[in-house]
């Protein structure tokens, strides 16, 4: 059996092609498309017709291809970039129509849910009781737990994208003022969920996304080329000296650096500071960068309960009001 997921997130559109048999899902085939959503929506402001219509077109051609790679119809997700936007909906029944695919919001909750489901596999039993970063381009999931599945989830309005618009808009580099000031925010909003996550106590701790990578080949870690199963950490004491380096650094120079792409090179400095204060705020001290993450995490969840559980993910989504905005902390239990 082989199962497509597309991701529509706030820089790029993915679909990743698996074969879904055995308990593993193994990809056959991989696919971007770099749209850029996040740096057009204003702050608070709804998806643009402009780039409605090219999410559209990429959405469809992540559709054919994943009917060429033998696939049936993707599950498809949005991120922050969507979940957030005021025309939210509209944005939903545009892709549906022009594509047939049914794209769907996840709540942040849930997004931490099926990362943390991803990482748990891929790390396996040994890893004992564990702790998840997140940083994407809109939120920070966290996570812990004991099991297949995480007994705490929590999403926060800590993305990396978020908060370079928010903080650092028009400064390249941004003024030190800025950048104490986006920290002082960081350590206000992760002040709770660092708290539980200490009183836990994790024995392993792991960051997924594409920011954490990227943050750990600044700080050393071996290049993507080496493969997944190449082990890769990110060290606080490490991240604590590039955040420094990366503060002076306009985003030009930042791309220039060992890890830094050129579409990241901006953000960077914000999941630079995410990441060093939720290390240090927890208590953690390195964290394992997971090649697994949200989509391994759909896969696997797919594999094992069938289409029926995507479906109540597509209607609830569906039926889900707007998301009202600002600053605010969202724990759950997490939906079984």
């Amino acid at each position: 059996m082989r199962v497509s997921v597309v991701d529509v997130g706030s820089n790029t559109v993915r679909l990743v092609v698996a074969d879904a048999e055995g308990g593993v899902p193994l990809p056959v085939h991989t696919a971007k498309w770099r749209l850029r959503l996040s740096e057009r929506v204003a702050h608070g402001g709804p998806i643009p017709e402009e780039a409605v219509e090219q999410l559209v077109e990429a959405v469809r051609a992540a559709g054919t291809t994943a009917q060429r790679w033998g696939a049936a119809g993707p599950l498809s997700f949005a991120t922050a970039v969507v979940r957030n936007a005021p025309n939210r909906q509209e944005v939903l029944r545009a892709v549906r129509a022009g594509t047939g695919v049914r794209l769907c919001t996840l709540p942040g909750e849930v997004e931490a849910e099926l990362t943390f489901l991803g990482a748990r596999r891929w790390m396996g039993w040994r890893s004992g009781p564990l702790a998840l970063l997140d940083i994407g381009g809109g939120s920070l999931e966290v996570a812990f737990g004991r099991g297949r599945l995480p007994d705490f989830v929590a999403s926060l309005p800590l993305g990396a994208g978020r908060l370079t618009r928010e903080y650092f808009e028009g400064q390249d580099p941004p003024s030190a003022d800025s950048v104490k000031a986006l920290r002082r925010n960081v350590r206000h909003q992760l002040r709770d969920v660092a708290a539980r996550i200490r009183w836990e106590g994790p024995r392993t701790a792991v960051a997924t996304s594409r920011t954490f990578q990227q943050l750990a080949r600044l700080c050393g870690a071996p290049p993507g080329r080496h493969g997944p199963f190449t082990e890769r950490e990110l060290h606080r004491a490490d991240l604590r000296d590039s955040l420094d380096r990366l503060a002076l650094l306009t985003a030009t120079e930042r791309a220039l650096l060992p890890g830094i792409s050129a579409p990241r090179a901006a953000q960077s400095l914000a999941g630079a500071v995410v990441g060093h204060t939720a290390m240090k705020l927890t208590g953690l001290k390195k964290v394992f960068i997971c090649p697994w993450a949200i989509r391994e995490g759909i896969l696997l969840r797919h594999m094992e309960e069938g289409a029926s559980w995507w479906a109540d993910i597509t209607r609830q989504s569906d039926e889900a009001a707007p998301p009202t905005g600002g600053a605010h902390l969202r724990i759950a239990t997490p939906v079984r």
